[in-house]
């Protein structure tokens, strides 16, 4: 156990990680259960973990993120799980493969559960410092500087600024510096960042306001119940009750009884009206969006209510959502109504809504212009191409949403744990799961808009069922010390009775001429199944059912993986140049030269590379290893 901030040269931090959000957090503490120790430092040790937009987690692709940070032992999951106050299950009406569990949760208990799950951590140190500069030696980073005039050092950075650096942010023709409201700005990085060749552009989000909940007439909406029996985000199956919380967690105030479930809400909609068409028109022109304040681009998927009356005209209303921030508070999130409209506007805008006549607004709604380093720029460890031992993650990347930020923290912080311990990096390939479609996107493919995660992102989907999570990273599981020995024994354990499961299902006869995956395939009653599978657990059944059930589907989909896999064995060499090869189109060249695919596989998905030039490069890589 290490007491005390290391500022010596000499004994480096194995990692520092700058930034404490969402990929903060999970970076630091898999770098931690990886071995490392770790430095994480934050302008702010009261908004660790903040949720500074919606206070949910989950949704359509992102909560089989979720689910699948936590089968690697991250700790969004049970954090959500245990700060959770509605559960909703999305598409329960279609197939398991696009089902997604969703969580309204209490914004402070989330921030405050994982800002205690870092103090508990024997490997891990906070700090409250805002870190303005790197230290470069070599082509290698080997620390950072802080506004302090504090250097720190380590063996590995991660960096996980999310929209803080040269944030703007804008009310109206109001603007002021911070990437969060009542929040600072990071403006050194930037700087540093372009001075060692680190392509930064801009992106801008936003927010909507925030409601006094006593002000809302809830008898012009209409209620939105969660599930009856939620559907949660981590794997209780594979876990004992001391693994509620990790081994480390032995606080003052970690004890079971937290485990038991907050109390339930109920979220509210209701519908933007023509009022609010013609108020928002009749404002355009004070927009900072429509008068060319604000360059960056936004989230397509996620825009602002302007955009919306802008884009989508015809429409008779737009629907809102009231969710509440937490259960010791009454101020309430207004899902929708995103915008950077100036503040006497937003009154008019918000009292145009139906229930929301006489509501009180006691946060603006704002819109935040950050820098981001083009993605291209890693490599699928999440290492920079320009600078050895400095990583990436989160909105930096150019991402949008809790959850992608938190699935490349886990990745960051392996992969820069196993740099420090020297150890060779680890991959997540697109036919493992979303996180690993995530970051080839990301490195392969860049993004010109905030990037986020939906299921048709994924080519081998199918497979990605919330449920077989775990079962699909065993083999990250065998390689890594990210879950205990009795969750890791759990898991394999799972796995084998799922299979036996599949496999009896498959050939045991009912009658004469059926078997039991006839009676599942024909949609019969669970009853007529053995007792013996009945008593199993919910999520080990789920998962059983889900196999026999898309038995065809999902062996297509693993045929298919096995015809890819031939390419992602032909690597490309780190030094090779892709210059002046014949057949090679200069553009193709340039694209390659850039990103440098580890793989032929990942070098077809450039975009820009045809096949022509993948026939070349497989043609010359294949001479060069016959020699």
């Amino acid at each position: 156990m290490n007491f005390g901030l290391k500022t010596d040269e000499l004994n480096p931090y194995d990692v520092i990680v700058c930034g404490a959000g969402h990929a903060g957090c999970e970076a630091a503490l898999a770098a931690s259960r990886c071995g490392a120790e770790v430095l994480i430092l934050t302008g702010n040790l009261d908004t660790v973990a903040q949720m500074s937009c919606n206070p949910a987690i989950g949704g359509q692709a992102k909560g089989q993120i979720v689910r699948e940070i936590d089968a690697l032992g991250g700790e969004m999951a049970l954090n959500t799980d245990l700060s959770a106050i509605q559960f909703k299950l999305l598409n329960s009406s279609k197939g398991p493969a696009v089902q997604a569990p969703r969580a309204q949760c209490d914004k402070k208990a989330y921030q405050l559960r994982m800002k205690h799950v870092l103090e508990l951590n024997e490997n891990i140190t906070t700090f409250q410092s805002i870190v303005d500069g790197l230290i470069i030696e070599k082509g290698k980073c080997i620390g950072v500087k802080t506004t302090l005039g504090i250097n720190f050092y380590g063996k590995a950075i991660v960096v996980t600024t999310g929209t803080f650096l040269r944030a703007l942010m804008h009310v109206g023709k109001e603007k002021a510096e911070g990437g969060r409201l009542g929040d600072h700005v990071a403006k050194g990085l930037s700087a540093d960042f372009a001075k060692y060749g680190i392509e930064l552009n801009r992106f801008k989000t936003g927010t909507p306001p925030r409601l006094l909940g006593r002000s809302i007439n809830f008898e012009k909406t209409e209620i939105q119940y969660g599930d009856k029996e939620p559907t949660k985000f981590s794997f209780y199956d594979t876990r004992n009750k001391e693994e509620m919380f990790h081994v480390e967690q032995k606080g003052r105030w970690f004890h079971m009884e937290q485990a038991e479930q907050l109390p339930a809400v109920q979220c509210y909609t209701t519908r933007t009206t023509s009022q609010t068409a013609e108020i928002i028109k009749n404002n355009l022109h004070l927009s900072p969006l429509y008068k060319g304040d604000i360059s960056g681009t936004g989230p397509r998927y996620c825009p602002s209510v302007e955009d919306k009356i802008v884009r989508f005209g015809e429409k008779e209303g737009h629907r809102i959502y009231l969710e509440p921030e937490g259960i010791n508070t009454d101020e309430w999130y207004v899902n929708g109504l995103s915008t950077s409209l100036p503040f006497d506007v937003q009154n008019h805008v918000v009292q145009s809504i139906p229930g929301l006549e006489k509501a009180v607004i006691i946060r603006p709604a704002y819109a935040v212009e950050y820098d981001y380093a083009n993605p291209t720029q890693l490599a699928r460890s999440l290492e920079s191409l320009k600078i050895e031992s400095l990583f990436f993650a989160g909105q930096i990347n150019g991402t949008s949403g809790y959850e992608e930020a938190a699935a490349q923290g886990l990745v960051a912080g392996i992969n820069s744990a196993r740099k420090a311990l020297n150890e060779n990096p680890v991959i997540f390939g697109r036919d493992e799961g979303y996180i690993g479609v995530l970051i080839d996107d990301l490195v392969t493919k860049g993004t010109t808009e905030p990037y986020r995660m939906f299921t048709s992102r994924a080519e081998y989907r199918l497979l990605f069922n919330h449920t077989s999570s775990e079962l699909r990273y065993i083999p990250k599981l065998q390689i890594l010390n990210l879950v205990s020995q009795n969750r890791k024994q759990a898991i394999l354990s799972k796995s084998l009775v799922v299979n036996d499961w599949v496999k009896r299902i498959r050939t045991e006869k009912v009658h004469a001429n059926d078997t039991y995956a006839d009676l599942i395939k024909r949609g019969e009653d669970e009853t007529k199944l053995p007792e013996d599978f009945r008593k199993l657990h919910k999520e080990t059944r789920s998962e059983i059912l889900y196999r026999v059930k898309y038995e065809g589907y999902l062996l297509r989909e693993l045929k298919n993986i096995e015809r890819m896999k031939d390419s992602e064995r032909i690597k490309i060499p780190k030094n090779f140049s892709f210059k002046d090869i014949p057949g090679l189109r200069i553009e193709s060249a340039e694209k390659l030269s850039v990103i440098k695919p580890e793989t032929l596989a990942q070098a077809n998905r450039i975009s820009g590379v045809n096949p022509s030039d993948i026939s070349v490069l497989m043609i010359l890589l294949a001479k060069s290893n016959t020699n």
